[in-house]
């Protein structure tokens, strides 16, 4: 696959912060299998059936001149926040060791669980995500936000995978990245010329919240089944102010900015 570069070994993920840092991605192989992998899979529909019957407003689907552009205003995609507190076998991956060994070798051995999303792109009819950057919705002091797709099924580019512009992490905050209008990032970055990043089921493809990234929509006749996981630095913090989800739940490690105060609330 053109512009990945020479992937390091997935074994004990020695070379995984230096792919990291200069890529702005890595790929994690197999990290969840066996009844691991069954059963988180079993909970991911569970989720989706529940979310289904509870009559709520789950369609993440974009809008916007973008959208329009690629042709997929009937198009959808199911979500909703934070997993494990729907499901415990959710919450026991989280804490996996294949999970966290990945996880402190990109971050370091302190590591906070921000929040996850769970993202269901339905067969032949999930909707794509314009090109952007994630660090608008959860910016942090330091910048050490990551986030982590485990992959429940299989993510070709036909289903609508992650497809990234390898380095652009280093290009640092840019401005009106959302995806929802046009502007130079979209001219410069467009979504068909992106790199896909093809996925098997227990995959976890880790990025930068800087990395520039999207996904086409989902044409294939089999459903995309993924839950990001977004993650920082036990030493960094999230900025004032800010109201998206924060779980604060420290996977591994120590969390350095911890008060009665800030816990509590």
């Amino acid at each position: 696959m053109s512009g990945l570069g020479k992937l390091p070994s997935m074994s004990n993920y020695s070379d995984a912060a230096a792919f990291f840092n200069e890529n702005g991605y890595y790929i994690a192989k197999n990290v969840f299998s066996g009844d691991t992998l069954k059963g988180i899979e079993e909970d991911f529909d569970r989720i989706v059936a529940q979310l289904l019957q509870s009559g709520e407003e789950i369609n993440a689907r974009w809008s916007g001149p973008e959208m329009e552009r690629l042709q997929t205003q009937k198009l959808k995609v199911l979500h909703t926040h934070n997993v494990q507190q729907y499901s415990a076998k959710w919450m026991a991956a989280m804490l996996d060791p294949n999970f966290i060994a990945a996880t402190t070798a990109i971050l370091g051995p302190d590591v906070i669980l921000h929040h996850t999303k769970l993202f269901f792109k339905p067969s032949e009819e999930g909707a794509p995500f314009p090109m952007h950057q994630d660090w608008t919705y959860f910016p942090s002091l330091q910048d050490t936000m990551m986030a982590g797709i485990v992959h429940v099924s299989e993510a070709t580019d036909e289903m609508g995978c992650l497809r990234v512009y390898p380095g652009t992490h280093k290009l640092g905050r840019q401005e009106g990245t959302s995806g929802q209008f046009e502007n130079e990032v979209l001219e410069k970055y467009p979504l068909e010329n992106a790199v896909p990043l093809e996925a098997e089921p227990g995959d976890v493809v880790f990025f930068h919240y800087f990395l520039i990234h999207g996904s086409m929509p989902n044409r294939s006749p089999k459903p995309r089944k993924t839950v990001l996981v977004q993650l920082h630095s036990g030493a960094d913090q999230i900025e004032p102010g800010n109201q998206h989800p924060n779980e604060k739940l420290v996977l591994a490690g120590w969390n350095h900015h911890a008060t009665r105060s800030n816990v509590n609330g």
